[in-house]
């Protein structure tokens, strides 16, 4: 049995313990979930550093997965382009039940392989393109026919998973296993499992977008700005870069079109020509181009 299926049996009484009890031994799950990240850092880093390469070569970013693990996925694919300014036509999410199984509970879809291989022919994935599969157990149908069509089409497959033998890693170049271990409510992976998902992809997507130019002294320097409070904080990261006033990065913030890298280039008083040059030469990496304009 996998180990996100066993029921451990320090819970066999659980349910006639006292609040505080139940709630300790929650706690004490999410926490030993979190801290199996640790052991994983090797496999995040090379599965992000290999992401980067295949996305600066101009591939789409696939996330995929059903029921808990879906969700995650897709939760952390859409949080890309507000953070990091990546591209919409440039990620895919995908989940078992399509966008109906985001609001109701689809279990039935996640045996369907079919529906999974037809998505992504539809998106005609390819050899530039990285998928990232999430699925606790690592032998969701839906997911691991994903994950084989993927494969064979050449992309860059990396998968994550609770359970050591996990059939997606077979298929995989780079495989994440997060053992968080069994969960104090057997087998509901959202939980535990889930925490560590999570955490397993936020690590992931950040040191990506991070190796990709979009952070600059641990600021959003690529994120996308569509309201008043975004406003401030893009104006904010514009004064913490080069130590203007905020009038000066305000009006840089607007003259650059709220491109805040660019902003960023023309606070340093450099010519709106000069900076554009020295961003697109180096592929949007701010300090690079900074560098250029000394």
């Amino acid at each position: 049995m996998q180990g996100t299926e066993k029921h451990s049996p320090r819970y066999h009484s659980l349910d006639s313990w006292p609040a505080e009890e139940i709630l300790e031994s929650l706690w004490a799950s999410q926490l030993r979930a979190v801290s199996c990240l640790q052991h994983a850092i090797p496999e995040i880093s090379e599965s992000a550093e290999a992401i980067a390469n295949r996305l600066s070569n101009g591939g789409r970013l696939f996330y995929i997965g059903a029921g808990s693990s879906g969700h995650l996925a897709i939760q952390d694919c859409v949080e890309l382009n507000p953070t990091y300014g990546w591209p919409l036509d440039k990620m895919v999410p995908l989940i078992a039940g399509g966008r109906d199984a985001l609001l109701a509970p689809m279990g039935g879809a996640e045996d369907d392989e079919t529906i999974a291989i037809d998505a992504l022919k539809n998106h005609k994935i390819n050899a530039q393109d990285v998928i990232i599969a999430v699925a606790a157990s690592g032998s969701t149908p839906y997911t691991l026919a994903a994950v084989k069509h993927a494969r064979s089409q050449s992309s860059l497959v990396v998968s994550i998973a609770n359970n050591k033998h996990a059939p997606t890693f077979d298929c995989a170049d780079h495989s994440i296993f997060l053992d968080s271990g069994s969960e104090v409510i057997a087998g509901s992976t959202r939980m535990a499992a889930g925490t560590a998902q999570k955490a397993a992809l936020n690590m992931l997507s950040t040191l990506t977008m991070t190796k990709l130019g979009h952070v600059h002294d641990g600021l959003m320097v690529s994120m996308v700005i569509n309201n008043e409070k975004l406003e401030k904080r893009g104006a904010a990261i514009v004064q913490e870069i080069t130590g203007t006033d905020s009038v000066t990065a305000k009006r840089c913030l607007k003259a650059a079109g709220k491109n805040i890298k660019l902003a960023v280039l023309l606070a340093m008083n450099h010519p709106q020509a000069d900076a554009e040059k020295a961003l697109t030469d180096n592929r949007g990496h701010l300090r690079q181009a900074m560098e250029q304009l000394k």
